[in-house]
């Protein structure tokens, strides 16, 4: 067995993990460590060095992930041969030769910053299938059919609970309609409310799967600019016709920005001055990091004119395809007459299951620990990105939710994402959700952590840096 005896240091803002990860990749790329070899156990290198067990497991699990290190049941962590080139390659003949990583094909994608993703190694897998099978068990009429067109009853009457506790909105199970996703959700209003030769008011820049559907539609979609904290309810009113306008108040998609509770009662003012209505989507209000929540649109609205969205895509599973309106009072009977004649998207089954989700209180415990879960990978983003780029990197958007934009400094997305990929991270750019994507400032990148846990997140910031500032 290796003995490894590398110098740390504690002092230094480079993680001990990240030191003794670095210290041992570059032995196994020069040689120094052979392949072949049965790595020291967790336990014995963590005391041989005095450092925590945590640490010695993170650098580890970090050269697993990238094909350094292999973990075989009871021969431990052995290492894995690499190709000739790289082992060729001393730190002498290094300074003379160009990068592999940046001339040469990009490496296996190990870092994967997708807004959307979610922290499943956190779902409690077992406790969901508990209720997938008692859901089987229920009355077959009731789960096997093609369910009631509003959705499962006893599910909106939890939603309603679950909406006022979380976010102080106060409604009935009736005003409330199930469907699969946002997007089919929003193609079910736009039937409802016959938008689809209406004017609907978007904020600019905004979600580019809601513009998709409304467009798709037939409706005409009229921008209006987005300020530093929220859309611009004084460009409304140069909208006369807009029958309804779109926007995420709570955490402005992609830009972040949070609507204050004064520019909130203003929309509502513009909309009870004109007829209109106000699509509110809450898509990720759950989380928030660095303030109090703001009471939802909704909350606030004492002139029945806000249509309230909300998903579990998020908070729950993606696979779910669950989410839900709030419909006021005023829309009721004719949604309901429209909805006979539109067949149910969500199975009566997921309902039935998480329904019994929430009933038994596993929903609110498990979005208890998903706060703190992206609460830590948010900060360990933020502070790797504060670390690694200091002033050569802005941060928008950071305060809620679960992306966050990267400001590169003169740089372009077009040269920052394929350089990304050459070390092995995924990246993107948010141009879609403008509605000229010429528009959106060239040196923004959208990142989303909800599918890498704190090490990893770490790990790809650093290989962030050595792609684009570290040369």
């Amino acid at each position: 067995m290796l003995s490894i005896t590398p110098l740390l240091y504690r002092n230094k803002s480079t993680p001990l993990y990240i030191q003794l990860y670095s210290y041992i990749r570059s032995g196994i790329e020069e040689g120094s460590l052979p392949s072949g070899e049965a790595m020291p156990s967790i336990r014995q290198l963590a005391h041989h060095l005095g450092i925590s067990k945590n640490t010695v497991e993170s650098a580890y699990g970090q050269l697993v992930a990238e094909g350094y290190l292999e973990n075989r049941e009871r021969a431990g962590y052995l290492i894995l041969p690499l190709e000739q080139l790289h082992l060729s390659v001393t730190k002498a003949a290094a300074s003379d030769v160009k990068s592999p990583s940046l001339d040469g094909p990009s490496a296996p994608i190990r870092y994967d910053f997708y807004y959307g993703a979610i922290a499943f190694d956190h779902f409690p897998h077992a406790v969901w299938k508990s209720c997938v099978t008692e859901a089987m068990a229920a009355d077959h009429t009731q789960v096997l059919g093609y369910g009631n067109r509003m959705g499962h009853e006893g599910l909106r009457e939890e939603i309603a609970k679950y909406v006022y506790q979380s976010r102080g909105v106060i409604c009935e199970a009736n005003q409330i309609i199930i469907s699969a996703g946002i997007q089919h959700l929003m193609s079910v209003l736009v039937q409802l409310l016959r938008l689809s030769t209406e004017t609907i008011a978007m904020e600019e820049p905004g979600y580019n799967g809601v513009k998709s559907v409304l467009r798709n539609l037939g409706c005409t979609l009229v921008p209006v600019e987005v300020e530093s904290d929220g859309i611009h309810v004084n460009q409304l009113y140069n909208v006369p016709d807009a029958k309804l306008v779109y926007v995420t108040p709570s955490h402005q998609f992609p830009l972040g920005m949070v609507m204050p509770i004064g520019k909130r009662y203003r929309l509502l003012q513009w909309a009870a001055e004109h007829g209109s209505y106000i699509i509110e989507d809450d898509y990720d209000s759950e989380f928030r990091y660095s303030s109090a929540p703001i009471p939802a649109l909704k909350a606030l609205d004492s002139n029945d004119r806000v249509i309230y969205m909300g998903t579990f895509s998020k908070s729950f599973l993606p696979s779910a395809r669950l989410s839900y309106a709030i419909l006021p009072h005023s829309l009721l009977k004719s949604c309901r007459e429209k909805l006979e004649h539109i067949s149910p998207s969500v199975s009566p089954l997921i309902q039935e299951a998480v329904w019994l989700f929430m009933k038994k209180g596993h929903f609110a415990r498990h979005l208890r620990r998903m706060r703190r879960v992206y609460q830590a990978r948010h900060k360990a983003l933020s502070e790797s990105i504060r670390e690694v780029f200091g002033d050569k990197c802005g941060i928008i958007g950071d305060g809620s939710g679960m992306h966050l934009l990267l400001d590169v400094k003169g740089r372009h997305a077009s040269e920052l994402i394929p350089l990304a990929e050459k070390f092995g991270c995924k990246v993107y750019p948010p141009d879609k959700h403008w509605n000229n994507p010429a528009d959106c400032p060239p040196s923004y990148i959208m990142l989303g952590f909800g599918g890498l846990d704190e090490y990893q997140l770490q790990g790809g910031i650093q290989q962030l840096g050595q792609a684009w500032i570290i040369r």
